[in-house]
């Protein structure tokens, strides 16, 4: 369908009496998936999902070449819910000439540029899908008891209306640049996120400084160590963290990443929560072990002789301020662990501080009917939807971190809620909603019933009685 089809069937959205079943807000991979699971598994399900770019992109200034997509390929937007999803990625494959080329390439991990081209793939197949639209105001409308969700055309100023019995808010995170680092040249400092957008100006630069330690982080240092024979800048990578350690890969870690670990953060205190998922930055924010082991194998091999990379790398240090001096920056550094500071300078500053999600200001309508906790973030149910005092479901995606752990980035789970919010449009259960799917327990309850040596009481009468019955 060509963008000028998808407008004008936009507008005789906006003209409809009649509310859609769902209005998704934003189209990231989550919202992106549960419009392509609906067009698969629930025909009777009438959606409408509004993005404000032009046109379908994903991280598009960190797609650099050779990265690959962290998670393996089946965690694509329906495979893990429904296998025979024609949005699969397998089928992307066999509808684009690949698979056999696939087939031969033998890795789980597929390159991030494909698996941004397989989103747009889908995206484009989804008459649900509609470009342009800038959502600016959600309202409910007592009388008719469904959401109206106000959208203008970011170049034009055209203004839409659209209205669902239910929300799927899906709009995704945006770069974070802490204040004491902002109000300088963008060409000069930056974030992660646009770096492809700004590595002509970076490679003509005198030296370069990449703070942070995250897997952006460590991908455009790759990048940049790769690059640096043939321009010669001076390069340095600067991070708080304690080290520049690898992410948690291993496959009994990535057991956290599952229905049954969500299920039983869910079930903590919101106090306990909160001490525990600051403390489990290694399970999504480390550095992907293959990342660091070719950064180190660059550095071993640029080093043989008298060859100096000219390059370092400094961990426990706090960037407090950067000053403009001269054609460079000044960058005030706090090394935290011997409480000692120094300056660094450097022409090019690249920042890899991570992302936020802030509360978006299209809410304020229906702020009052919103639950809040005491720390002004949202309220969640079990089943990851927006506690809110009004009869329509607002389904949440990727913004409820605080209340079920560092599982809700993940794609993997992503589709998992997902197959949740389908059952719960469609009333029946259309997608399965998979339990026990680890060998690992987390709750006690569950390690008791399936251990039988294990039990709640104490005492060797009870433990003698269960081992006997066994």
């Amino acid at each position: 369908m060509t963008e000028d089809a998808r407008d004008a069937d936009a507008g005789d959205d906006t003209d409809a009496d009649a509310a859609h079943d769902v209005v998704g807000v934003g189209l990231g991979p989550f919202n992106l998936g549960l419009a392509a699971m609906l067009d698969g598994v629930a025909e009777d399900v009438d959606a409408a999902f509004l993005e404000r770019d032009p046109e379908f992109h994903w991280h598009e200034g960190m797609l650099l070449e050779g990265a690959t997509l962290e998670v393996p390929f089946l965690a694509d937007l329906v495979t893990l819910a429904d296998p025979t999803n024609p949005h699969s990625y397998l089928n992307y494959l066999r509808e684009t000439g690949r698979i056999y080329e696939f087939y031969f390439y033998e890795t789980f991990q597929v390159p991030r540029r494909e698996y941004d081209d397989y989103l747009r793939w889908v995206a484009e197949r989804l008459d649900a899908c509609r470009f342009s639209r800038e959502v600016t105001a959600v309202r409910w409308d007592a009388e008719r008891e469904h959401y109206v969700v106000a959208a203008r055309h970011p170049e034009t100023g055209e203004r839409f209306e659209y209205r669902g019995e239910h929300l799927a808010l899906g709009v995704g995170s945006r770069p974070r640049i802490p204040e004491n680092l902002r109000g300088h040249p963008e060409d000069d400092v930056f974030h992660t996120a646009k770096y492809r957008y700004n590595r002509d100006r970076v490679l003509d630069a005198g030296s370069v400084t990449v703070v942070g330690s995250g897997q952006s982080a460590a991908e455009v240092f790759q990048d940049l160590l790769e690059r640096r024979p043939d321009h010669g800048y001076r390069l340095d990578w600067l991070t708080r963290s304690d080290g520049f350690f690898p992410m948690e890969y291993s496959k009994l870690g990535l057991q956290h990443f599952t229905p049954e670990y969500e299920q039983y953060v869910y079930d903590l205190p919101q106090a306990v929560k909160d001490d525990l998922i600051p403390d489990q930055d290694l399970l999504y924010k480390g550095v992907d072990p293959e990342t660091s082991a070719e950064i180190y194998d660059l550095l071993y091999r640029r080093s043989i002789g008298d060859w100096d990379p000219d390059v370092g790398l400094f961990a426990m240090t706090d960037v407090r301020e950067i000053e403009s001096v001269g054609d460079a920056y000044a960058l005030d550094c706090h090394q935290w662990q011997a409480e000692e500071s120094f300056v660094h300078e450097s022409e090019v500053v690249v920042l890899g501080t991570g992302y936020e999600r802030p509360i978006p200001d299209f809410l304020d309508p229906i702020e009052d009917a919103v639950g809040w906790d005491e720390r002004g973030r949202y309220e969640v149910t079990e089943d990851h939807r927006l506690a809110v005092d009004l009869p329509g479901d607002v389904f949440l995606q990727n913004a409820e971190v605080h209340t079920h752990g560092v599982g809700v980035p993940d794609l993997g789970l992503g589709c998992y809620r997902n197959a949740q919010f389908v059952n719960r449009l469609v009333g029946r259960e259309a997608c399965p909603e998979d339990s026990d799917t680890v060998f690992q327990d987390f709750a006690v309850d569950r390690f008791v019933e399936h251990a039988p040596g294990a039990s709640r009481e104490r005492g060797s009468e009870t433990t003698a009685a269960t081992t006997q019955d066994d």
